[in-house]
């Protein structure tokens, strides 16, 4: 484990809440998938977000909302981050305090359970910088490194060699240099 239950899990639901967004680089046609309640109900449990849930447009508007910004943690330089991260804990006016639910362990909770949902999202995802960045350890929040994807990728292991998203595109880049090793190779028989 790289960083903390909690840090890890705020990164990865922070993630997957960015990378629902459709895609912006040329060849990318990532469609949005988070248009629906249906679609933020399914993140919501997937990522196992805990506290209120309002399950209406205005929540999804504003979970929709917030996914640019947390983008930025993934972009921006550390100073960029940090500016970032401050911003959302002042805007939601956080006050950590140590939790223990869930059978996870003593974490770290910034809002109260009934606080909105897309706060909530900043807040865990911004705390979760917070770790990162002291851990000096920003590379390991990247972009995937494929030419037709713009996911966003947390490189957890060891030596920090993870260089594309869950989307498949690692297995593409491979089989695509395999079959250019391939073709090198009969063309230089």
């Amino acid at each position: 484990m790289v960083f903390t239950h909690d840090t890890e899990a705020a990164l990865e639901g922070a993630a997957a809440l960015v990378n629902t967004m459709p895609g912006s680089v040329p060849g990318d046609s990532s469609p949005d998938t988070l248009t629906s309640l249906e679609q933020l109900d399914d993140l919501v449990a997937s990522q196992r977000w805990t506290g209120r849930h309002d399950r209406d447009a205005r929540e999804l508007a504003a979970v929709r909302e917030l996914r640019p910004r947390l983008r930025g943690l993934w972009e921006l330089d550390e100073a960029g981050v940090v500016d970032l991260v401050n911003a959302l804990l002042a805007e939601s006016r956080a006050v950590p305090q140590l939790v223990d639910h869930d059978d996870v362990g003593w974490h770290i909770h910034a809002t109260p359970a009934d606080a909105p949902l897309a706060q909530r999202m900043a807040v865990e995802a911004a705390i979760a910088a917070i770790d990162v960045v002291r851990a000096d350890e920003l590379r390991r929040l990247r972009i995937c490194e494929a030419d037709d994807c713009d996911d966003v990728v947390i490189d957890l292991s060891r030596n920090r060699s993870r260089r594309f998203c869950d989307g498949g595109c690692a297995a593409r880049a491979h089989t695509a240099a395999y079959r250019a090793r391939s073709r090198k190779a009969a063309t230089a028989t």
